[in-house]
């Protein structure tokens, strides 16, 4: 018997909406937990104002924050853009890990500004994969040796920390597997690392933030040493990263004039003869991709943003009707103003306009409800400003707040003059 006779009984088991423990997608465990439970949300029930009048008020309550969570857990939605790097990302992975030959692998970079995607049409891409490659293995390691249990890890996603040296990114990639690195040179990491790539069965090694990697401190001068060892591996390389033409990642490279990729020289043995022939035979290679923001020049660049927005309409859950809220009149071209055309922007301007909507009571997004929304870098918390990866974020726009008239003045009594006290 509850000690409390005046509060509600609890619920029978916690709220659906409610998030699980912090996800961990650079670790194995945090990564398979996404990949079972990307697309497990429920958003909101959609809601008539008439429905929601007669719920209790505890109910109501609650169907506020499962909306909350709904607005803060928007789904991701494919642009032109992120399509046609998801295509060439699951491509590459393919043509590698079905190939039955053992040449060299073709890398993909995935180059763009900062809350454009880049890691969710990525990590999409490289979930997609795995859930087809572990059914087509029946869960299963089918090169494990007899009598281990090897971890199986089609895919290993790691990020660089800031300040990143070639050090410090291999042991981000040894704990994706949960191996011991401690005390180990750059050459013991390096071969650790193939060593484990080996082992865990992996096809696919992600790299984001792959431009944390700064070439002009002197600890990173073996970044791109590390890069083409990687490209040694029997591994698919994905780097991810803002502004990877410019990074000097791409020092030693060329692109080809025709195929629009980026050649590397091959490694190289470190002794006293290299075979040159060899070398011209396998040069390894990446292919660049940008994901860029949408544009607003051309009738079907509107076309493509409008329907994005459509597309935000539909998981929307405000007790008014949302359809044309986001594509009627002018929001269109004044949601573009507001964020370049960046998606990341605009899921957080969405976002902290519906919790106004809610609050206030209107229950619709206007421009007026949004012209009170700010965005600042600290809605991007995991984006490094160091790195370039933070967008330009637009002004907010000023409200033309109504200016209260002046008192009327002609009739006031200035008292008496200087000359008539004196």
């Amino acid at each position: 018997m509850s000690h409390y006779p005046d509060r509600p009984a609890p619920p029978a088991a916690p709220a659906s909406f409610l998030p699980g423990p912090p996800l961990d997608r650079t670790r194995w465990e945090g990564w398979q937990r996404h990949r079972q439970t990307r697309d497990s949300f429920v958003p909101a029930p959609v809601v008539s104002a008439a429905e929601y009048a007669r719920m209790s008020p505890r109910r109501r309550r609650i169907h506020d924050l499962h909306r909350l969570a709904t607005h803060s857990s928007l789904p991701v939605q494919a642009t032109p853009m992120s399509e046609a790097v998801a295509w060439l990302v699951r491509a590459r992975i393919e043509d590698s890990a079905f190939s039955h030959k053992s040449g060299t692998r073709t890398g993909v970079m995935v180059n763009g500004g900062g809350a454009q995607g880049k890691t969710e049409t990525v990590c999409e891409a490289l979930a997609a994969f795995e859930d087809e490659w572990l059914m087509l293995n029946q869960q299963i390691n089918p090169d494990a040796m007899p009598g281990t249990r090897d971890l199986l890890a089609p895919v290993a996603y790691v990020r660089c920390p800031v300040k990143a040296t070639p050090i410090s990114t291999c042991q981000r990639i040894l704990d994706f597997y949960g191996e011991d690195h401690k005390g180990m040179r750059l050459e013991d990491l390096v071969r650790t690392v193939g060593t484990a790539i080996i082992e865990h069965a992996t096809k696919v090694l992600a790299i984001d933030d792959i431009t944390r990697l700064k070439l002009h401190r002197e600890a990173d001068q073996d970044v791109f040493d590390l890069i083409r060892e990687m490209m040694s591996m029997p591994v698919t390389l994905i780097l991810v990263g803002v502004g990877i033409p410019t990074s000097g990642l791409l020092r030693d490279g060329r692109r080809d004039p025709t195929t629009k990729q980026w050649l590397f020289p091959p490694v190289r043995d470190r002794g006293r003869s290299p075979n040159t022939h060899a070398a011209g035979q396998h040069e390894r290679r990446f292919e660049l991709i940008d994901l860029d923001p949408f544009s607003y020049d051309t009738p079907e660049q509107i076309a493509a943003w409008t329907a994005h927005l459509s597309g935000l309409e539909g998981s929307l859950r405000l007790l008014n009707d949302t359809e044309g809220m986001l594509t009627h009149g002018g929001m269109p071209e004044y949601l573009f103003r507001r964020t370049n055309g960046v998606v990341g922007l605009l899921e957080k301007l969405i976002q902290t306009g519906c919790r106004h909507a809610i609050q206030s009571g209107g229950e619709r997004l206007s421009i007026d409800v949004l012209n009170r929304c700010t965005l600042s870098p600290t809605d991007l918390p995991d984006l490094d400003a160091a790195s370039g990866e933070q967008p330009t974020i637009p002004p907010t726009p000023k409200t033309s707040a109504k200016r209260n008239p002046g008192r009327n003045t002609v009739f006031d009594d200035d008292g008496p003059t200087a000359e008539s006290t004196g």
